[in-house]
């Protein structure tokens, strides 16, 4: 009776032991075919940005505008190319202003009370104290370990300024070479902002009451250069672009926090930093952006300037000049992914089974705003993060 007894014990706990090891197993796998799709892969610096259009829809459309320029015929502009605002797209353009101004408030508060940290070879980001210890830094200059060289950041490296030459005329000429110390240069999306209907003294902008016109491929414009209340000398020189005037500090101090509460600063700028990216991505949709292929350059308008600084691949090639394309919200505003900091500490033995999110994201969730759903994936939520004597096991 005693050996039965011995023997059945025996044999469900073989089982049970089983059992657990390939559960554990099972997790471990599905962990590490788990990828995150939805980052954006680094490029290499020979790499083009991927094309929002196909190269052969942009060539067709090529022929398209050369056939009609061949015709003497009036071509219907629309209301994004005939120099008229869309009307219906200026509320959602005050509210991208207002949003952003929101943002860095938010985030300008926040950043006293959560530590940001940046890699002084690679510029590698990472939100929270200690800073982590993957070994990730694989650039000219890095340690022979890998390891990061962490050092103090601040809010330009989880929030990037991206800037735009300000065009007075968004239909008109581009900035050439020459000008380029001559004219503003204000974050991209406070320019696409302006262009959409957002009225800044600071910045004055054209607003066409009549629309123009496109005969044989030339734009006929039969309104006044310049209305009455702008002063050719002192706001517009003889070209048509507006002069350089001293930045005010309303971007960054146009909405002071007065709330004691972390939390529900944190929550209110989730909610502004994604009404900025909505808006400004229905915006895009109307008004052109354009992005350099192989640098972070970004103009806002329907073509890019001809300012000749571009230092990106092949750069001789074009004589300094950018290779200019459909933009896309990543290149105007630019997420900085972070690996999501959990309850345990991050080690480079674990690395694979991390998540990661966007700096300003991870910002606002250390500090107790909730996360989006549309993230889980990038975080990785479905994925079991094994012990290191589990990790040890599988390998």
């Amino acid at each position: 009776m005693l050996p039965k007894l011995i023997q059945s014990t025996s044999s469900s706990l073989l089982q049970r032991i089983t059992h657990t090891h390939t559960t554990t197993l099972f997790r471990v796998l599905y962990s590490t075919v788990s990828i995150c799709d939805n980052i954006p892969r680094k490029l290499k610096k020979f790499e083009r940005k991927p094309l929002v259009t196909s190269i052969n829809e942009l060539k067709r459309e090529g022929r398209k505008k050369r056939k009609e320029r061949q015709k003497v015929d009036e071509i219907i502009l629309q209301s994004r190319q005939n120099g008229l605002l869309v009307q219906k797209l200026i509320p959602v353009a005050k509210e991208v202003y207002a949003a952003r101004s929101q943002l860095l408030s938010c985030v300008s508060r926040l950043v006293n009370h959560i530590a940001i940290y940046t890699c002084s070879i690679c510029g590698d980001v990472h939100v929270g104290d200690p800073p982590h210890k993957i070994r990730t830094c694989n650039v000219r200059g890095s340690l022979s370990s890998k390891e990061h060289s962490w050092v103090k950041g601040g809010i330009e490296h989880v929030l990037p300024h991206v800037e735009s030459f300000h065009l007075y005329d968004r239909i008109g000429r581009a900035v050439s070479h020459n000008e380029m110390l001559q004219v503003d240069r204000i974050p991209a999306i406070v320019e696409l902002c302006i262009q959409a209907g957002v009225d800044i003294p600071e910045y004055p902008t054209r607003r066409r009451t009549f629309p123009v016109y496109c005969v044989a491929g030339r734009i006929i414009d039969f309104e006044k250069r310049f209305p009455k209340e702008i002063s050719l000398e002192k706001d517009i020189d003889e070209y048509g672009l507006p002069y350089q005037k001293k930045r005010s500090d309303e971007d960054t101090n146009s909405m002071e926090m007065h709330c004691d509460d972390i939390q529900a600063v944190a929550v209110r700028g989730m909610k502004a930093w994604k009404k900025m990216c909505t808006g400004a991505s229905k915006l895009m949709e109307t008004y052109a952006v354009q992005t350099c292929g192989y640098c972070p350059e970004v103009q806002v308008g329907p073509k890019g300037h001809r300012v000749r600084n571009c230092q990106a691949y092949k750069h001789q090639m074009r004589d300094g000049q950018h290779a200019w394309q459909e933009a896309t919200i990543n290149d105007f505003v630019p997420p900085v992914y972070v690996y999501h900091v959990q309850d345990q500490p991050l080690v480079n033995e674990l690395k694979r089974y991390y998540g990661m999110l966007p700096a300003v994201v991870e910002l606002f969730s250390q500090t107790g705003a909730p996360v989006e759903k549309n993230y889980a994936h990038t975080m990785r939520v479905d994925v079991v993060v094994p012990e290191m004597d589990e990790e040890k096991w599988v390998v």
